[in-house]
Formats: structure tokens, sequence, C-alpha cells
């Protein structure tokens, strides 16, 4: 099957001698929802700028709906959109003269165009304001504004780069909805880059996180949970923790899976319950304090990366 986005050993350095991305590879496939997670630094936002033309490769290869990035750049543009974390639209203008002037631009014909807006703009809810100066619109209103321009071109695939940040949490919810019913009611591929946990995990086929430019996990989200069992166990030790650890190895309660930041040690169960797991640990007397929970996306990140995605 070819692949609607690929790319292979790509790299980004800098003039500045920073290496933002650091040899990548990955692929997504047509119709799917493939998510870029990482805190702000990794790397997210300049793999985007290297699918997308606007950065040019050190190193490597990528590709969009087959084109290359850099040996056909202009194919690779027709083929994609994007929305970025920047506002693009025009405030000065109504919704619908920032759509009709972005379809003009890719050579979208008048009568298409017109049909299509309305389209869009009945999909994503912005009927009753698309004839409204962007200037009145909310934060949240804008966003959908920006999905619905990005999306008049009729492309294969669509990059959505951090789309919620700065939206406060209720419109954030609700532009989420509109995300997802976008890929119900599509066969559209999605690239979407996002340091929001809850959101890559509701609207990701799959998911690559990234840590210091480089990709560290790939899968599912399911899988990646997978990995860590049904339940943790997290405590807070008292003394040194490595020595801890050992113990809690010694007496079948972790495994090497278990990892430590600080004095909080986080124990992925396998077999034991946490019921047994927590009689042992009271009866080593290692920790000042215990809970249990089911495991997150922030701790596959934190295993991997000795940090957890908030802090980063």
């Amino acid at each position: 099957m070819d692949l609607a986005i690929q790319a292979i050993g790509l790299e980004k350095t800098y003039g500045s001698g920073v290496e933002a991305v650091k040899q990548i590879d990955f692929g997504v496939a047509p119709g799917e929802v493939f998510g870029l997670l990482g805190p702000n630094g990794a790397g997210k936002s300049t793999t985007v700028g290297m699918l997308t033309t606007t950065i040019v490769p050190t190193r490597g290869t990528a590709r969009l709906a087959g084109f290359d990035v850099a040996a056909e750049p202009l194919a690779a543009r027709a083929a994609s959109s994007v929305v970025f974390q920047e506002p693009v639209v025009d405030n000065a203008l109504t919704g619908r003269q920032n759509l009709e002037l972005h379809a003009r631009l890719w050579g979208v014909g008048r009568d298409e165009g017109k049909a299509r807006i309305d389209e869009l703009a009945s999909r994503l809810g912005l009927s009753e304001l698309v004839d409204r100066a962007v200037g009145s619109y909310s934060g949240g209103e804008r966003r959908r504004l920006e999905i619905a321009r990005a999306l008049v071109s009729r492309p294969t695939v669509l990059f959505l780069d951090e789309p919620t940040v700065g939206l406060d949490p209720r419109i954030r919810a609700e532009l989420l909805d509109v995300i997802a019913d976008l890929r119900a009611r599509s066969e559209l591929t999605v690239l979407l880059t996002t340091h929001y946990l809850e959101e890559a995990e509701r609207l990701c086929d799959r998911i690559a996180i990234m840590h210091a430019g480089r990709i560290v996990a790939l899968d599912s989200p399911r899988a990646l949970l997978a990995d860590l069992g049904r339940e943790l166990v997290e405590l807070r030790v008292e003394g040194n923790v490595d020595a801890a650890l050992t113990l809690l190895r010694e007496r079948g309660v972790a495994d090497d899976d278990a990892f430590a930041v600080g004095s909080r040690v986080t124990v992925p169960l396998r077999e034991a319950s946490s019921r047994e797991a927590i009689a042992t640990v009271h009866e080593l007397g290692v920790a000042r304090a215990i809970s249990t929970r089911e495991p997150t996306l922030d701790d596959v990140y934190l295993r991997l990366t000795g940090d957890s995605l908030a802090a980063a």
C-alpha cells in the first residue's frame, strides 16, 4: 500500500548547531490519523515544517502522497494543507471572503468553491458566522474557520499543528468534537501534533512519541498503554530509591519495566495483584505512601525519557 506520508532518516540541524530532529522514520497510511506527541521543543513542529516544505531537511527523505517534498515541493503542497499554530486568517475579512480567497489561490473554480464553502461551513458549524468579519470570532470559531480554509482545496493530507493551543477547556473540547467528526466522515489522512495526552489518545490511530528530536515510541495508544500492564502501583520511597527497586524486584513485585523519578517509583503490575503488591511493599517498609491507578500515556513517556510530559 502506498503511504500518504513517509519519512526516512529525516533530520534537521539549524545553523546554530541545534539538532531539532534526529533521524526519524515513520509512515502514515491513507485515511489514518497519526499523532506526534511530545512537549514543546521535542521536534514536532520542525518535523511538520519539513513535511510541508516550509523547512528544508538537513538529511533524509520525506514524501507526501508519493511526492518528494524536496524534489517536488509544489506537487507535495498541492496534495496537502496545514492548520498552523499561529492564526493565518484575515480578521478584516468575513469568513466567506477568507475561504473564497484561499479557494482562488488554489485554482478552485467559482461554482465549485461556493459549493465547497457552504458544505464546510455547515459541517464545521460556521453557517451562522461565515458572513461576519473574522475579528468578531471567538478563538474556537477562528480555529474552525482555519480548518475550513485548509480543506477548501480538497487535500489528501491535512496537518494540524497544535490546533488547540491557547484555547480554554470548553472550546478545546468543542474543537476536538469537530476534528473527530471530520475524521469519521472522510478518508482524509491527518497528522496531528500535540502535547495534550487526551487529544492523542482520543483522536489518533497511532502515536509517535517524540523526545529531544527523536521518536522514542510508535504504536497505537492502546498498545503503548498495554506495555505498562493493566494497573500501576506508585510509591513514595523512604531512603535509597535504587535499593528499594532492587528489593521489589527480588520479591517479584517489580520487573525491569519499573522506573523511578526522584523519590517516586512506578511499578507496572503483570502477574501480581495490587493487593499482593501493596502487602509486600508494607512488609518491606520501603515507602511512605502507596497508591494504585491505571496507566496513562504520560507514564509511557516518563518510562522512556525519565521525565513527565507535563513537566517537560
